[in-house]
């Protein structure tokens, strides 16, 4: 997938709060380029995506990705061959794959000059490829100065303009498939200052020509011709024609990526956040009344020494008290759990900042998956440390054991899913392959560089030690009563799921559709907001069940503390499934694949994190709730 789909930040936004002097300060990689009069202007062609039709019921009909100089496409090449250009790591991952094009355009030249770019033959059998292609929607992808060609939309529920980026290589509204093969290109230049100019907006407007394909004199662009289909039994001989218009406009370079960042429908957002905020203040007025009236009660009466025998005895969580640190099943499995958790949530927590920053500049495609990537490389510290001291807190010995499968463990599972992904990737013929070469760099950064960090992380963790307890455990274990139906493992996993879940589906509707359906998603304010309402969410659910199983006398809360953190995973892998059958009609074996991957990793990475910041909740909540009471 290409890299918008990974989502945008108005990066240059900082820009527009600083004076507009010559010596402006502007982001590494997101400085202007000036032209002058008869200055060659770059087209750069990119892969092919699917795209959502117009229509609000339209569903994605694909999720395969195309080189744009695919031999089945025909398109015209430059003189020479094209030439491949350099891009970021997460470009790459994402499926950009950017060429040179023959388009010859220049600064304020040949304005309005209809032109004839190449002529092109086409067998049978591709424009049946081409007009399979057209049915399921996909969209041409250019690049002129960092900005990706559009079409120029309204918004019908807010009336507003907007850029949305590709254009669409054919059209089948009459169920006939048209191929496009002229491009109306209209360049939004600015004037800072006499003679200099600028690219704000590209817009293009394609069209299906058909008539006469062997002329190859001077084309005519404003006489009417029907439009052009392929035929799939015979060879097709094809023109491709262009006009470019220029179109001085007032829009400075600093806000030119405004119209293409746009928020479709921004109360829903707001609605979200308010509603998921009204859920928190919830949860935290309950948490609060819970440690400060009913446990701060219960501690009263167990410290008191002049009471009577009958209250002085033990009921409720205080009857586990020498249970309560008593280790669980498979320490080694939940603490390397918790240490990759840990290191998730700081490389989301870092690669939010930096977004909501502007550090992320759009002109810099890929740079959001590329700061995850590198984010998640170099916080391996992170995630040794808390693994190793969890470790130790539960009662494991085998320190260097801890080490190692916390290093690989997580990164193993996600490669080989992500092989397996490149593999359907490759038989489909996809330019969303990631290269070998790729593939080797991200072992090597993830071996040569995390997996060390990670060691030292645990070294520092095991000298530390693990967490003290307050409270003995005992060395017989009690028995556990039969707990109720809703504080059963699952059951109470599936219930506490919601209200994270409840928090966040908003915002995961256009991170979905950002991710799958060529959407740029920018909106990293709300994320923000919508990954910390979350956070607490999970923190105080989770320490709210642990605390009424504690009461219940179930004192095996380590594993159900991360389970119930991560409940929202499972909510998320529904919503994912609903996703599929509303917004998605996936005919090929290998897009099924590949959205059921994805939507695996998604959840996977989500239980983990989420559960990670249930379990430390819980953790911190037990202990400080038994280091409130006076034991015998």
């Amino acid at each position: 997938m290409r890299g918008t789909r990974s989502g945008y930040l108005l990066g240059s936004a900082l820009l527009t709060l600083l004076p507009s002097a010559a010596n402006a300060f502007y982001l590494p990689g997101a400085a202007p380029h000036n032209y002058v009069l008869r200055d060659p202007v770059d087209v750069y062609v990119n892969a092919l995506t699917p795209m959502l039709a117009g229509s609000d019921n339209s569903k994605l009909k694909s999720l395969i990705n195309y080189d744009y100089y695919n031999p089945q496409f025909h398109f015209c090449t430059p003189n020479g061959g094209a030439q491949s250009q350099p891009e970021s790591l997460g470009s790459i991952l994402f499926g950009d794959r950017i060429f040179t094009s023959p388009y010859d355009i220049k600064m304020l030249e040949a304005n309005g000059t209809c032109q004839m770019l190449c002529t092109a033959e086409i067998p049978g059998e591709d424009a049946k490829f081409i007009n399979e292609r057209i049915r399921e929607d996909y969209a041409i992808n250019w690049l002129v100065d960092g900005l990706p060609a559009a079409e120029m939309k309204k918004d019908t529920k807010t009336g507003d303009l907007f850029f949305d980026m590709g254009f669409n290589l054919g059209n089948d509204d009459d169920d006939i498939p048209y191929l496009n093969n002229h491009y109306e290109i209209v360049l939004r230049y600015h004037e800072p200052s006499p003679g200099v100019y600028r690219v704000v907006g590209v817009l293009v407007w394609p069209s299906s020509r058909g008539g006469s394909q062997e002329d190859e004199s001077t084309p005519n662009c404003d006489i009417e011709v029907p439009k052009l289909g392929l035929s799939e039994n015979e060879n097709n001989h094809i023109r491709y024609t262009y006009r470019v218009t220029w179109d001085e406009s007032d829009t400075p370079w600093a806000t030119r990526w405004d119209n293409y960042l746009h928020i479709f429908d921004p109360r829903i957002h707001w609605f979200s956040l308010i509603n998921s905020i009204v859920i928190v203040v919830f949860l935290c007025v309950m948490v609060a009344m819970i440690l400060w009236r009913t446990v701060s009660r219960d501690i009263s009466r167990y410290n008191a020494i002049d009471l009577s025998e009958d209250v002085q005895e033990d009921w409720g969580w205080k009857l586990v008290h020498g249970e309560v640190f008593r280790a669980p099943r498979y320490p080694m499995v939940l603490s390397v759990m918790v240490g990759n958790g840990a290191q998730l949530c700081a490389m989301c927590a870092v690669t939010l900042v930096f977004a909501l920053l502007g550090f992320l500049s759009p002109s810099n495609r890929g740079s959001l998956a590329t700061v995850m990537m590198v984010c998640w490389t170099f916080f391996g510290g992170i995630g040794g440390y808390y693994s190793s001291r969890i470790y130790a807190s539960l009662g494991g010995v085998n320190s260097r054991k801890n080490a190692f499968f916390t290093a690989t463990i997580l990164p193993t599972l996600v490669f080989i899913v992500i092989f397996l992904l490149n593999f359907f990737l490759l038989v489909a013929g996809s330019s969303g392959a990631v290269p070998f070469s790729t593939m080797l760099l991200i072992v090597i950064l993830w071996f040569g560089i995390s997996a060390p960090l990670s060691s030292i992380g645990s070294y520092i963790g095991s000298r530390q030690g693990g967490v003290s307890h307050p409270v003995r455990v005992n060395q017989i274990p009690r028995q556990i009563p039969p707990a109720p139906r809703h504080l059963r493992p699952w059951v109470s996993t599936l219930l506490a799921g919601i209200l994270p879940f409840g928090a966040a589906f908003v915002e995961l509707y256009f991170v979905m559709s950002s991710l799958f359906a060529s959407r740029a998603y920018y909106a990293f304010g709300f994320l923000a907001l919508t990954a910390g309402v979350v956070a607490l969410t999970t923190g105080t659910v989770t320490i709210l069940f642990t605390y009424f199983n504690l009461c219940a006398e179930e004192y095996r809360w380590h594993w159900r503390a991360f389970l119930i953190g991560g409940g929202s995973a499972f909510w998320i892998l529904a919503y994912g499934l609903f996703y599929w059958l509303s917004r998605l009609s996936l005919h090929s074996f290998s897009s099924v694949a590949l959205y059921l991957g994805y939507l695996f990793l998604i959840c996977l990475f989500d239980f983990i994190v989420t559960g990670t910041i249930g379990f430390l909740a819980s953790y911190w909540a037990v202990r400080r709730l038994y280091s409130a009471i006076r034991v015998d």
